[in-house]
């Protein structure tokens, strides 16, 4: 009995249910905690939990545990963990710090277990249901029945082609994930991992969400991501030893776009409408600015998803909305743990970003190019949205910044570089 258990706790279809499980759980939660509510959530993941510890006992030999976190998640992670002892809340904090934890050790058991096309597949099926789901309860709340979902939050809004929110909670989220889903179908064809005919109907499902949602956010992260799709398959198609001097090009190029963007941001948000949700925006990060004078080093401690409490609910009287972030991964990390965190969670996204972008223009395969763009899109929406900071974003951060260290960690070239020595 015991070895039989070992046997299927150990095998590979184990491990790519709870991958396609994990996944889905991390990217559901605004539709699990309204249905079930926050107690049902938190099983469902300590349950997921205990599985994937499983899975990895179970498997224990296969796994290659050396240098498997890179230092900029430890060190990211240890100071959150620290905020306990400064935050004015601390049980809170402990508590949301374990959240934080709990879906980092998703992506951890993720990037593990399953090779980097393995998971492209399994994000690429996850989100072709999601996203057929969110457009078919948008199709009979604002068709069918011309009434709206309350427990979900939709309004039945796609009759007059959005904004929609599908399952996620809001629109930008939708726009995320159909952005994300959008680059995983571009790989997922490129690579021929799936039929033509199922790839183009993935491509026009995510092009679909992607539009209704009408998030002006995630048209910028596109446009970023398009980019770098361009300039990663140029990159790709440049002599070796030309290659260095086409990525200064890019880099300066890179920089000399941004300094341009900001110069014309008013223009830039004119044109795509965005005048609300920037002055949205706008207001919530003069409030944040308050409050970070009193406790600019440390912050006021790690909460995550805001919660109904001191300073937060005063931000969300001021402002006369709810919020769940202040509307930015870089503000919100600045916020609640510092200017030290900040500074901790942009060089964890800066060296991961570094990293996949060396591997996916350097090496042969196309399945490469996946965690750079995935990782682009993640640093431009985190200028205005929280998503790298929760959940299924946040364990999206942990799965491409333990593939890129594995594939080019610097602990194996050293050891390499002394034992040629």
């Amino acid at each position: 009995m015991r070895s039989a258990l070992r046997e299927f706790a150990g095998s590979a279809r184990f491990a790519q249910s709870l991958t396609l499980i994990a996944i889905a759980l991390a990217f559901s939660t605004h539709a699990i905690r309204s249905m079930i509510g926050w107690p049902g959530l938190l099983a469902a993941l300590a349950t997921l939990i205990v599985l994937c510890g499983l899975s990895l006992v179970a498997r224990w030999r296969a796994v290659e545990w050396y240098g498997i976190l890179p230092l900029t998640i430890l060190v990211f992670v240890g100071w959150v963990a620290a905020s306990v002892i400064w935050s004015n809340a601390p049980v809170a904090t402990l508590v949301r710090v374990g959240y934080l934890i709990a879906f980092g050790v998703l992506g951890l058991y993720v990037a593990l277990m399953r090779d980097t096309i393995q998971i492209v597949r399994a994000f690429g099926d996850v989100f072709r249901v999601l996203l057929a789901v969110s457009l078919a309860l948008e199709v009979l709340s604002g068709v069918l029945l011309d009434l709206p979902i309350a427990f979900l939050g939709i309004q039945g809004d796609i009759a007059s082609l959005g904004p929609i929110q599908g399952i996620f909670g809001s629109r930008n989220l939708l726009g995320f994930v159909a952005l994300i889903a959008l680059l995983t179908f571009i790989i997922e064809w490129r690579t021929r991992s799936v039929q033509r005919g199922r790839a183009i109907a993935s491509l026009v499902l995510a092009s679909i969400a992607l539009l209704l949602a009408g998030s002006p956010v995630t048209w910028i992260a596109l446009g970023a991501s398009l980019v770098a799709l361009a300039a990663l398959f140029g990159l790709r198609r440049a002599p070796e030893h030309d290659r260095w001097r086409w990525q200064l090009a890019l880099l300066v190029t890179g920089v000399v776009t941004l300094v341009t963007a900001w110069v014309l941001r008013v223009r830039i948000i004119e044109l795509l409408d965005a005048r609300g949700e920037f002055d949205v925006r706008l207001d919530v990060w003069r409030e944040v600015s308050r409050y970070l004078a009193a406790n600019p080093l440390q912050g006021w401690g790690w909460v995550g998803r805001w919660p109904d409490a001191a300073p937060y609910e005063w931000i969300e009287r001021a402002i006369g909305r709810e919020l769940s972030s202040a509307l930015s991964a870089w503000i919100d990390a600045y916020f609640q743990v510092g200017v030290i965190g900040m500074l901790l969670f942009a060089a964890l996204v800066g060296v991961a970003l570094v990293r996949s972008w060396l591997l996916a223009s350097n090496r042969r395969s196309v399945v490469y190019l996946w965690p750079a763009l995935v990782l682009v899109a993640i640093t431009v929406t985190s200028f205005a949205e929280s998503f790298a900071l929760q959940e299924g974003g946040w364990m999206l951060v942990v799965v491409c910044a333990v593939k890129a260290a594995r594939d080019m960690s610097w602990r194996d070239a050293l050891a390499a570089a002394r034992a040629a020595e």
